[in-house]
């Protein structure tokens, strides 16, 4: 095809768009209409490698089932998810700046991922959601505030992580159930704590088409140590993030990009003995604190 026929094409293709009345999917479709063909062209791409590709989104498609989502995962590989956050969170810091801002930064977001379960369970402040489960005992407690530091009572943390050995419940079989994850509320004060333990680094599955997409790539699967949270209340605009550990692998090339520095946080490492809460241990733990801020809605 002649290069004059491959711009035809691609404007064809656009023209089929005239009557769509919805303007934003005809803005997205359009745009992504351009970028593909521009594409195809750049990399002068075979019909073998579009058949290779086609089949490698059929594999991807047959991996997901209601525990594992594939295209989640290839899409925080590629950096595609933490690129639409980190816009999305920028579009809202600076319609926050325009109503005048705050006296504190809000918490960062970063990407959901692949093993966010809805509906937790929800317990009382100061549980422990790690018991039985391997890993090193972690204590987690800070606030959670506004930007003008106002406390946000009955504010909810639906938290969630893998094991010590970065094992997800998702991941442990059919009759695993929900295990490290749970929903707590703010006192009335926005204090928060609850017991789990210190997360480790971990490979995302890579045993499906993202897997040998990564391979290939010469790249590794690993995430550092994280513990995920959901962070929402009435009348604030909510916040998906995670908190990393200070000490652990890979935070300067997680696999999917999506360690900021402000969500790092030094877990401390106490011998056996009363904890902050009063609690008796025998055995060390750690400890981290964070306060998380939120933006109000407006």
């Amino acid at each position: 095809m002649a290069q004059h026929e491959a711009a035809d094409l691609t404007q064809a293709v656009l023209d089929r768009l005239a009557d769509c009345q919805d303007p934003r999917f005809k803005q997205v479709m359009s745009a992504l209409i351009r970028h593909a063909h521009a594409f195809v062209r750049e990399v002068e791409l075979t019909e073998a490698e579009w058949m290779t590709a086609i089949g490698f989104l059929t594999e991807t498609g047959k991996t997901c089932d209601d525990k594992r989502q594939e295209f989640i995962l290839l899409s925080d590989t590629l950096g595609i998810s933490m690129l639409v956050v980190a816009l999305n969170q920028l579009k809202a810091a600076r319609a926050f700046q325009a109503q005048g801002g705050g006296a504190s930064t809000p918490t960062e977001a970063t990407v959901q991922g692949p093993f966010y379960w809805e509906g937790a369970p929800e317990l009382e402040l100061g549980s422990d959601i790690g018991q039985s489960m391997p890993g090193e005992p972690a204590y987690y407690h800070g606030r959670v505030t506004d930007t003008e530091g106002q406390p946000i009572a009955n504010c909810c943390l639906d938290v969630w992580s893998g094991d010590g050995e970065g094992v997800y419940d998702m991941q442990m079989g059919e009759d695993a159930g929900m295990r490290l994850r749970a929903r707590f509320h703010t006192d009335a004060q926005g204090r928060y704590r609850f017991w789990s333990i210190k997360p480790s680094y971990y490979p995302v599955p890579d045993d499906g088409p993202v897997g040998a997409m990564l391979r290939r790539m010469g790249r590794h699967p690993n995430r550092p140590g994280h513990i995920h949270m959901k962070v929402y209340a009435p009348g604030h605009q909510p916040v998906t993030t995670h908190l990393f550990v200070a000490d652990s692998p890979y935070l300067d090339s997680d696999a999917v990009f999506g360690v900021r520095n402000s969500l790092i946080v030094p877990f401390a490492a106490h011998p056996p003995g009363e904890a902050p809460d009063g609690r008796h241990m025998n055995i060390p733990y750690h400890s981290a604190t964070y306060d998380f801020r939120l933006v109000r809605a407006a």
